[in-house]
């Protein structure tokens, strides 16, 4: 601050700046990590990165019963949207932790268009 109580808008500006700098580092970093997710028992695995994207699916070949297609079918499309629901949710954890000092250093109100 300088005298008479005002802030010093250089300084603050200076700031400002450097948070948005962490925060694009961040998004990066999260862009480039991978997190898992299964479902089944480890029959569907799904990978997305830390900003959720969809990078892979793998689905055991013991999770497909050829006598019944249909059931199958059902079967595997629920495990995997379970797996990459669980991948998301580890996502969004990673999301916290990650942006989460960045949104508090920001006053706590959170960054529009982030989840927190």
């Amino acid at each position: 601050m300088i005298p008479g109580g005002q802030p010093n808008m250089q300084q603050l500006l200076q700031q400002a700046q450097k948070m948005q700098q962490d925060l694009a580092a961040a998004q990066q970093e999260l862009a480039e990590t991978p997190v898992d997710g299964s479902a089944g028992g480890g029959l569907v695995k799904a990978t997305v990165t830390g900003s959720g994207e969809l990078k892979s699916l793998v689905i055991d070949p013991k999770a497909v019963d050829v006598d019944s297609a249909e059931e199958t079918a059902e079967t595997i499309a629920d495990l995997v949207l379970a797996a990459v629901r669980d991948a998301n949710a580890s996502a969004q954890q990673l999301q916290q932790q990650k942006l989460g000092p960045l949104a508090q250093g920001l006053g706590g109100g959170g960054i529009p268009g982030l989840p927190f």
